[in-house]
Formats: structure tokens, C-alpha cells, sequence
């Protein structure tokens, strides 16, 4: 989020020059707080140039765009610090995908033109592909967490029956007429907790094979990006390419939110994640 105007006033206050300990600002007000002490009216000058050195450099079009860097590149350490704790939660195949998805998707920002100022269809690029990469990484997380329910749910009884037999031989009982009612209420409610168990291992199988599909349908899109970014001479051409696959990832990203309401074994995997870094990949190629 882009720094407000306080935001500035308060960099300002704080802001000191590289090899000084102290904000010389800090230095001027602790002056005239001692003055004050011997005449009052110091106070008062020192409040009307403390204003006009705040107004004056939070307005500075320099100094704006000083904090604005400074503070988008303590959100990409802030952001990289939580992406690789969650990166590390995965198996090693499933880091291994990722690392390599994000390697190609920093090579489509690095195979086009890139000099002392950078293209804006490059921060665009980069954003999109931030979030192209954070639901790839959103998707292996979601399909760990239900690949290890699935394992960790038996697919038997605990009498060691598999789940469709017990089922078989308790609707065989249920047919005997010499059974009580109390029984057979009882034995009912069991065949409805096991078919309920098999349902819901079905539909967790369903939603594995939902998940393959879309890792894969990232992959490829990534792939057809680095292929158009060769062959394209027009960043703009890319750029809507990257917006338009971006925006049908929108369902997608509901289908987790619900994901997260059904098993609440994640974290909060949706907030929106910063561009990756333009520069970075600059200096990589370099």
C-alpha cells in the first residue's frame, strides 16, 4: 500500500542521513528544549521550524519516493520471510515444483528489455506473476493438507474390515426380521456413519484430482508466458495475458477459501501478495 501523507511526516521526523546515529532532527528539537528552558520563546521557534522541516521534506518528491522504496522493499523481506516458512511445510517434491514455477516465472519478466528505467508493463508483469506464483504455492499447501487427512483416515473399520464390506454385511443384518428394534436402529446408524466416511473420502479424492488439474493449468500457462515473452516484441501483449489468466484463477481462489472453512487446518493462505521483484531479476541476468 503506498505511503500516506503522515506516513511521510513521520519518516521525516525519524529520518536521518546515512552514517548518523541520531536523526538531526532529534538533535534540533533537544536544542531549543534546552533553550526553552532559558526562554520560553525558543519553544515557539523551534515548533514553527520543526513544521516548516516536516512540511518541507514530507512534500519533497525525492524523499516520497525514498519511502515509498523503503518501505515496498521491508514488505518483500517481511512477505519472502513467510513465504519460505510456508514453503518449508511442504514435502521436498512439492518445494522442488515450487522453486522451479517461480524460476520460470522470474525468467518471464528476464527476457525482456530491461535498462535504468523500467518499463511500467514490467510492474504490471510483476505483480500478476506474484500472484500467479502465490496461488501456485496456495494450491501444494491446500493438497498436502488434504493428502494427509486422507492418510490419516483408514480406510477400514477397527475391526480391520474394509469399509465396503462392513457395510455389505451390516445391511445383510439388517434384513434378518428377528432383529429388535433397538438393534436395528443401532446397526442402521452405523451403515450411515460408514457410507458418510466413504462419501466424504471420495469427495477428498475428487478434490486431489481438482487440484492436479490446476497445478498443471499453472504450469502450462506459465510455460505459454516465457514462449510469448520470447516471441513478443510488445510487453503490453504479455502483460494482458498475464491479467486475463490472473483473472480466471478467481474461482479458484473462492474453491480454497472454502477449503479453509471445511478443514481449518491453514492458515489465512488469501491476502494478496507484493510483485516479485523487477529489480532482482535485473540483477540475476545481469
Amino acid at each position: 500500500m503506498k505511503p500516506g501523507f503522515w506516513d511521510y511526516v513521520k519518516s521525516a521526523f525519524n529520518a536521518r542521513p546515512i552514517g548518523m546515529f541520531i536523526p538531526p532532527n532529534w538533535i534540533g528539537l533537544g536544542i531549543f528544549a534546552v533553550l526553552g528552558a532559558l526562554n520560553p520563546g525558543f519553544w515557539i521557534i523551534g515548533a514553527g521550524l520543526e513544521l516548516g522541516y516536516l512540511a518541507l521534506l514530507a512534500t519533497e518528491t525525492r524523499f516520497q519516493r525514498f519511502v515509498s522504496g523503503e518501505r515496498l522493499l521491508r514488505t518483500q523481506r517481511q512477505w519472502q520471510t513467510k513465504m519460505d516458512q510456508l514453503v518449508a511445510q511442504l514435502g521436498q517434491g512439492d518445494q522442488a515444483r515450487y522453486r522451479a514455477l517461480e524460476s520460470r516465472c522470474r525468467s518471464v519478466l528476464g527476457q525482456q528489455p530491461q535498462g535504468a528505467t523500467l518499463p511500467p508493463d514490467l510492474d504490471v508483469q510483476a505483480e500478476g506473476l506474484g500472484r500467479l506464483s502465490w496461488m501456485y504455492l496456495r494450491l501444494l499447501l491446500t493438497r498436502q493438507s488434504i493428502d494427509r487427512i486422507i492418510r490419516e483416515s483408514t480406510a477400514v473399520t477397527l475391526d480391520g474390515e474394509r469399509l465396503e464390506e462392513r457395510i455389505d454385511r451390516l445391511q445383510g443384518r439388517l434384513k434378518e426380521e428377528s432383529l429388535s428394534d433397538e438393534l436395528r436402529r443401532s446397526l442402521a446408524g452405523q451403515v450411515e456413519i460408514l457410507q458418510q466416511r466413504l462419501e466424504r473420502r471420495r469427495e477428498a479424492r475428487e478434490k486431489l484430482a481438482f487440484l492436479d488439474a490446476e497445478l498443471a493449468r499453472i504450469q502450462e500457462q506459465v510455460e505459454l508466458l516465457r514462449e510469448q515473452a520470447v516471441l513478443s516484441t510488445d510487453p503490453e501483449t504479455v502483460s494482458q495475458r498475464i491479467d486475463q489468466i490472473t483473472t480466471t484463477l478467481g474461482g479458484t481462489t473462492e474453491w480454497i477459501r472454502q477449503q479453509q472453512e471445511i478443514y481449518g487446518v491453514m492458515e489465512d493462505l488469501l491476502v494478496e501478495p507484493p510483485p516479485l521483484s523487477v529489480r532482482t531479476v535485473a540483477k540475476e541476468n545481469q
